[in-house]
């Protein structure tokens, strides 16, 4: 009878740990805590690669504006072009900037040139382009990049 008992008793057992599926409380506030670890080094990350696409997209936008300022040059030699006469030579801005300006040392001197924009990107970093160099952060007055 004891052999009968004990017997079931080791089949009930076995069945008890059989039917346990499942994490405990301490196993899952691990994976919770790990998760939130990766997170916490990863959106910083991303949020940097964020901003470089956005640099590089307001670079392109300067060096596709130098291409549209040069053929306006071409058409108006004594005339410094505006931002507007930009676009009808197919300059397109972006929406990673802004600010765009367009500087010229005189109407005289137009092929001396500095055209800059400003990044979407977190602290709003000023790039430009001049006639002589490619694009570098920095600000422009009167036709004259001054880097920065």
């Amino acid at each position: 009878m004891i052999k009968s008992i004990t017997g079931a008793l080791a089949r009930k057992r076995a069945a008890l740990n059989e039917s346990e599926k499942g994490f405990t409380l301490i196993e899952l506030l691990v994976v919770v805590i790990i998760i939130g670890i990766l997170a916490a080094v990863a959106i910083p990350i991303f949020l940097g690669q964020q901003d470089q696409a956005k640099d590089s997209g307001v670079k392109s936008d300067l060096a596709n504006a130098k291409v549209a300022y040069v053929s306006q040059l071409v058409d108006t030699p004594n005339a410094i072009p505006t931002g507007a006469q930009l676009i009808t030579k197919g300059f397109v801005q972006s929406p990673n900037s802004s600010a765009l300006s367009v500087t010229a040392v005189s109407a005289a001197a137009a092929g001396t040139f500095c055209i800059q924009l400003t990044s979407a990107s977190s602290g709003a970093p000023t790039f430009g382009i001049t006639n002589t160099a490619g694009v570098a952060k920095g600000t422009c007055a009167a036709g004259v990049f001054t880097a920065g």
